[in-house]
């Protein structure tokens, strides 16, 4: 399958803009890949803000990843979806109907190829993120305020600097903390109804050194997908925190190119 067949689709996780990003969406560019970072409904328009309107969900999120598959497929491209923690819920989710196997059965070209898991959270059906995210102990779970609207803040940035950028100094961790936009309650208390992770091939990279989403829930997730599906997971293990992408974005692209790599075999 040539490069140019293959489209890689980014999903940030919660509280994050494609911007927070780029080093690693530019990293993989520049390999010769087609890559699109995707702005959720679920994550407010710049820092420290919330969108208009009703409160998205994550099936909200889910219906926007699979507009822009579609979008992709339509012209047969094979689509790899890429979602980073929260993330790992609505591209899970979108995969219904877009597999490339079930668009083959419709006679349509192009469609997802594979699920690609950066330490994520990727639930089992009738779970959410909230679900996910209570298996953490206490201490380790994110300080959130929620406001009148149902949008959440962080509400003490060193301690996020320190479970979610432990790799940087602290002073560093709270700089980019401060850049988040506000983000989407209901979307973290959205079920996933659709286990995407049966219909197409999975890689899963595993943050050893994450203090958000720890190696023993990543391993639980991987375990739980394996059982699920009955295929085995790809699986790639790098020394880095949960934002990778700030702290080690070359890892996160050479994950990403080897995936797609796998896909061009």
């Amino acid at each position: 399958m040539a490069v140019s067949n293959v489209s890689i689709v980014f999903v940030p996780g919660s509280f994050a803009t494609p911007d927070l990003y780029s080093k690693v969406i530019e990293g993989v560019a520049a390999k010769g890949y087609d890559i699109h970072g995707l702005h959720l409904p679920s994550v407010g328009p710049a820092t420290g803000q919330a969108r208009e309107g009703s409160l998205p969900t994550m099936y909200d999120d889910a219906a926007f990843i699979a507009k822009e598959v579609e979008t992709l497929a339509d012209q047969g491209k094979a689509v790899i979806l890429v979602g980073h923690s929260y993330a790992g819920i609505p591209i899970t989710q979108s995969v219904q109907g877009l597999s490339v196997k079930e668009r083959q059965r419709q006679g349509k070209p192009g469609g997802i190829v594979r699920l690609a898991y950066m330490t994520a959270v990727v639930p089992a059906v009738g779970e959410s993120a909230t679900d996910v995210l209570l298996k953490l102990p206490e201490d380790q779970r994110l300080a959130l305020d929620v406001d009148e609207s149902g949008w959440m803040t962080q509400n003490d940035p060193a301690k996020t600097a320190r479970t979610c950028f432990n790799h940087l100094s602290l002073d560093e961790g709270v700089h980019w903390v401060k850049q988040f936009p506000k983000h989407s309650s209901a979307s973290f208390a959205s079920p996933l109804t659709y286990p995407g992770y049966k219909d197409v091939p999975v890689s899963y990279l595993i943050h050893e050194e994450d203090r958000c989403l720890t190696p023993d829930l990543q391993r639980a997730e991987i375990e739980m997908i394996e059982k699920e599906s009955g295929a085995r997971v790809d699986v790639t293990s790098i020394k880095a925190d949960h934002c990778a992408n700030i702290s080690a974005p070359q890892l996160v692209v050479d994950w990403i190119v080897s995936v797609a790599e796998q896909v061009n075999a």
